[in-house]
């Protein structure tokens, strides 16, 4: 009998984490942040990414985003106009009751702009997204190779 309860006792731990980010009741309004990341740049600019899905029963808004190593952090949207690329800054960012909001590389990110160093590969950013019902939410972003391909 004791090796079964190790058993499930070492189960309950390993898969505790798991569950405990899954629930819509965790403290964010049903909003589960996935896949952080930033790309390693060679300026004091850089971009970060992340998927943002909406598991409760309301929108939210995330409406602005702080890191201790940028002097600001802004939302952008960037499309294409033919062969010109244009970035533009968004005041917020809608997510709605059951949708997902993917930040990538060729569409919605994050700038960080006046970085205190460039990013490089192993660092970690912190970032800290304020959001309209949810309230502060602190994630870490590691920083990957400028050619990294999102999943």
């Amino acid at each position: 009998m004791p090796g079964i309860f190790r058993l499930f006792a070492l189960s309950f731990l390993l898969l505790m984490p798991l569950s405990a980010g899954l629930r819509a009741d965790d403290g964010r309004e049903g909003l589960v942040l996935t896949d952080p990341w930033a790309r390693a740049s060679v300026t004091t600019t850089g971009a970060a990414y992340l998927v943002i899905e909406n598991r409760g029963a309301a929108g939210d808004t995330l409406l602005e985003v702080r890191s201790s190593v940028a002097e600001k952090v802004e939302i952008h949207t960037m499309t294409m106009d033919g062969m010109v690329m244009k970035m533009r800054r968004l005041d917020a960012l809608p997510v709605g009751a059951g949708e997902t909001v993917r930040l990538a590389p060729g569409g919605l990110h994050l700038m960080l702009i006046g970085l205190g160093e460039p990013l490089a590969e192993g660092m970690s950013v912190p970032l800290t997204l304020v959001f309209e019902k949810a309230g502060d939410v602190e994630i870490s972003a590691p920083v990957r190779a400028a050619g990294h391909a999102p999943r």
